[in-house]
């Protein structure tokens, strides 16, 4: 009797403990998102936790003294890939915009969440973009053929790797 009641007991908790994890990953984790999405706030790729964020301008100063960041900045998200959310940028201080492109093209953001708060977490370098992904960027925008065949020179710009992005509520 001891030895059912154990088994009951601890089966129980098992169950309960599986279902809890899952449930908790579910809400915290979005990778199947491809265009629109009816919520747009939430957790795309690793789960990313408010705590120890830089501004942009921080992390600005960090890639021209150090060539290179890891952690996670606050911004705004300004335009996305209209063709599946596979990018994002953002405005910097010195008025440039920033790319955001997501590690191992793991996850995506929703194609309608510009304008929306973000707390972003991953790696960002200075790097040259070279003109046929400029013009691939230029074509994911819906630039026309001659927005994009104007682009013939390379750009030297801040890039971002995110390894998740938490989506806020707007204000």
């Amino acid at each position: 009797m001891k030895k059912t009641l154990f088994l009951a007991v601890f089966a129980l908790a098992a169950i309960s403990f599986s279902c809890k994890q899952a449930t908790e990953e579910s809400v915290q984790t979005t990778y199947e998102v491809i265009g629109e999405a009816e919520v747009v706030p939430g957790n795309y790729g690793d789960i990313v936790k408010e705590e120890q964020i830089l501004t942009p301008a921080e992390m600005v100063s960090k890639v021209e003294n150090e060539g290179t960041f890891q952690g996670k900045i606050t911004g705004e998200i300004k335009e996305v890939c209209t063709k599946k959310g596979c990018w994002f940028t953002m405005d910097l201080p010195d008025g440039n915009s920033m790319r955001v492109t997501f590690k191992d093209y793991g996850f995506f953001l929703p194609t309608n969440s510009q304008g929306f708060p973000i707390v972003m977490e991953g790696v960002a370098t200075l790097t040259e973009t070279d003109v046929e992904t400029l013009r691939h960027y230029a074509e994911d925008q819906g630039k026309t053929k001659e927005e994009v065949e104007a682009i013939t020179e390379p750009k030297k710009e801040i890039t971002f790797e995110a390894t998740g992005v938490l989506i806020k509520s707007k204000a």
